[in-house]
């Protein structure tokens, strides 16, 4: 019986030492959920090891196929073009496979709940309550797009209003930024306001949103490593190709 592939989980990376400690937390649980898969870690800039460096060490093992994914929320520029090329210069003996971001899903509009919840809302706030969807933002029309639908199918859930927000400077003209979309629920008439990063890790832009969440009443965390997000993780291994174990735990 062949063996299962490498699931190599693929990360931006950063300066910020919370951002890759929170990658590795995350793992961890995506480990603990299916101890048959073997999962490493590979960082596109930043921190160590380098994607790079982690397939030529597979090559090196033996080990013939991987699945990568990009712990990404939304297919932008790093899924499209960053990625593919660094999987284009692997050792030529693996067999990989490049696995969808993680966006969307409903399981990371869950995870997005659980830290509203875990932040001091509760289910029955949910009428009385504004969101602001704070996410990295992004030039790529893709992207946005995903976001704005995300927001949308959000608000369908009960929350008085939910507005999409952009913490990068880079985002296009006329998408706000998060401490704009939480005047605008004030204006809108939401009794509170919270805003909801959608994002995987601590770091520069996170912090941006965490400053413009400053007149918000509830500020909720990053994604991280939420067992929701773990749950993605592993569907996305299984999406690739791969046959899906149930997963036990959370």
């Amino acid at each position: 019986m062949s063996k299962k592939p490498v699931l190599l989980v693929i990360a931006h990376g950063s300066r910020d030492p919370r951002h890759a400690a929170t990658v590795h937390a995350l793992v961890r649980r995506v480990r603990a959920l299916r101890p048959d898969v073997r999962v490493e870690t590979g960082f596109l800039d930043f921190n160590i090891p380098s994607v790079q460096g982690v397939l030529e060490s597979l090559a090196a093992q033996g080990v013939r196929d991987v699945v990568a994914l990009p712990l990404l929320l939304t297919r932008a520029f790093h899924a499209k073009a960053d990625i593919p090329a660094v999987l284009r210069d692997a050792p030529p003996q693996l067999r990989i496979r490049q696995a969808e971001v993680l966006g969307p899903s409903p399981l990371l509009m869950a995870a997005l709940e659980r830290r509203l919840y875990e932040a001091g809302l509760t289910p029955a706030d949910k009428s009385s309550t504004g969101v602001v969807l704070a996410s990295a933002g992004s030039t790529d029309p893709e992207a946005i797009a995903v976001i704005a639908e995300i927001a949308r199918e959000w608000r369908l859930t009960g929350w008085c209003a939910v507005r999409p927000a952009f913490a990068s400077a880079g985002s296009p003209a006329g998408f706000p930024r998060t401490e704009d979309a939480v005047r605008e629920l004030r204006e809108l008439g939401c009794e509170r306001v919270a805003v909801a990063p959608y994002v995987l890790a601590p770091g520069f832009l996170p912090d941006r949103i965490a400053r413009g969440a400053a007149e918000a009443d509830v500020l909720a965390d990053v994604l991280g490593a939420a067992p929701e997000v773990a749950r993605v993780l592993l569907e996305r291994y299984a999406d690739a190709g791969v046959p899906a174990l149930v997963a036990v735990g959370a």
